[in-house]
């Protein structure tokens, strides 16, 4: 089980810890993803979660747009959630410059075991654990943080409550949809409830949209797609540093 201040301890150690070559590397975007890993997720669904992610980070399409200024490279950091306080960093800040990097990343993704973490969904701590992460990168020129779940807040603050997170970040989703064995509902109708939620609660900043898997086994193609608009679509409105702005 992860508290919170280890949590934050293991971001700022992450930080302490990087190579001065990535500090003085310009940083087009940071990328913070936040996986659900509460006890609506079981043992299969998480090594799909993972090894999705690991997949869709080897796609062509991504690896291209990830490389595509390794001058500037993306950043990417990883994180588990569930229960508040109960969040685990699985990949700390990492320059995705050479093919290297993104190699790493995956075997870790790959090779991550799950640990002993809560069983409830603490969305509103999992926001605030991105946010944290995103502190940490001040100097990028955009800032993303990445929400995946299967359900609702049951726990702690909701996302609806968490309002001081980092100014200009742009917080997206991915939906999953499971069948409801106790209600009844299909993962059909599950997840047009929970894409409502999201829209309503958890996205939020310049360009945030919500992207929609029905169910892990297609949490992959998912974060493939949700991958692929983010970093094109901040491609094409990309600005340099020093005349990047916010637009009114």
């Amino acid at each position: 089980m992860i508290r919170a201040p280890v949590f934050l301890a293991a971001c700022l150690l992450t930080v302490l810890l990087s190579s001065p070559l990535a500090a003085q590397t310009s940083c087009r975007q940071a990328l913070a993803l936040g996986l659900d890993v509460s006890g609506s997720v079981d043992a299969r669904e998480y090594r799909l979660q993972l090894d999705g992610l690991a997949l869709a980070l080897a796609d062509p399409e991504v690896t291209a747009a990830l490389l595509a200024q390794p001058g500037a490279p993306v950043r990417i950091a990883i994180y588990e959630w569930s229960d508040p306080g109960d969040e685990r960093l699985v990949v700390g800040w990492t320059d995705i410059a050479t093919q290297s990097d993104l190699f790493a990343i995956q075997s870790t993704l790959r090779t991550t075991q799950r640990a002993a973490m809560g069983p409830r969904t603490g969305l509103g701590a999992a926001l605030q654990a991105g946010f944290a992460l995103l502190d940490q990168q001040p100097d990028c020129w955009t800032r993303t943080l990445d929400i995946s779940g299967d359900g609702k807040a049951n726990t702690g603050l909701r996302p609806q409550e968490v309002i001081d997170g980092p100014a200009g970040v742009t917080v997206n989703g991915l939906v999953i949809g499971v069948d409801d064995n106790i209600t009844g509902n299909s993962r059909n109708l599950q997840i047009a409830e929970l894409t409502s939620y999201y829209i309503a609660y958890v996205i939020r900043g310049p360009d945030a949209f919500v992207e929609t898997a029905l169910g892990f086994d297609t949490y992959a193609d998912a974060m493939r797609r949700k991958l692929l608009r983010e970093l094109t679509t901040f491609a094409i409105g990309q600005l340099s540093p020093t005349d990047h702005r916010i637009a009114d």
